[in-house]
């Protein structure tokens, strides 16, 4: 197969670039779509493929956001070492280390694209507990990798810590008003709503990595 690109998809490749650059971590597709004004989504996987293909990026349909962009010489970018630092609850709450140790040191770690993480400062993952959030695609015993900060904007997953109880969860956030809803991605379990000030957000979801075996 010719290593050609077409003009659409030199468009692409450049936005994916350009978006890495920014963010430190790939776009979806659907951001791709709107990024380079393409009419569906089924066009930027075709082209994606087409990519992937020609060896111009490597792409992993089951990694959120699993787009890595291959440099000249064939080689991956490289490889940043993230801490794995526990397990957090996608379901019931349950107790995690409180927000000072989350930098401690870890005894496992994880290497992950640099085109996902960055640079990987701030950034950990952690092994899901739970099926609260398998409609947003992730399981019990998935990776999350998370990027500590102390505040997301609404409908974002994040890391959440429950003050009063101790006990931490992954969830959608909503702010509304004096109350905090958490609300899972899973039909069968109701949201959380708690007092805005027993919440403090610990860090927002960055990507899911899931090994295929």
């Amino acid at each position: 197969m010719s290593n050609h690109l077409t003009d659409r998809q030199s468009k692409m490749l450049e936005y994916i670039e350009a978006f890495i650059e920014e963010h430190g971590y790939p776009p979806t597709v659907r951001d791709i779509q709107y990024g380079c004004g393409i009419s569906s989504t089924s066009v930027v996987a075709y082209n994606l493929d087409q990519l992937r293909r020609k060896g111009n990026i490597r792409r992993d349909a089951e990694v959120s956001r699993g787009l890595e962009v291959v440099n000249r010489t064939g080689r991956p970018r490289e490889a940043v070492a993230v801490p794995l630092m526990g397990t957090i609850a996608a379901g019931v709450p349950f107790p995690l280390p409180t927000a000072e140790s989350w930098g401690a040191e870890s005894n496992e770690i994880i290497d992950l694209p640099q085109a996902i993480i960055g640079a990987g400062d701030n950034v950990y993952a952690l092994r899901v507990r739970g099926e609260s959030m398998i409609d947003a695609l992730i399981g019990d015993g998935d990776l999350v990798v998370m990027e500590e900060t102390r505040q997301v904007e609404n409908g974002q997953m994040a890391a959440v810590r429950l003050k009063i109880e101790d006990e931490t969860t992954l969830k959608r956030v909503y702010v509304e008003g004096k109350y905090v809803r958490l609300q899972p991605a899973n039909t069968q379990m109701r949201p959380l709503r708690v007092p805005a000030e027993n919440v403090e957000i610990l860090s927002r979801l960055l990507a899911v990595w899931r090994y295929v075996g």
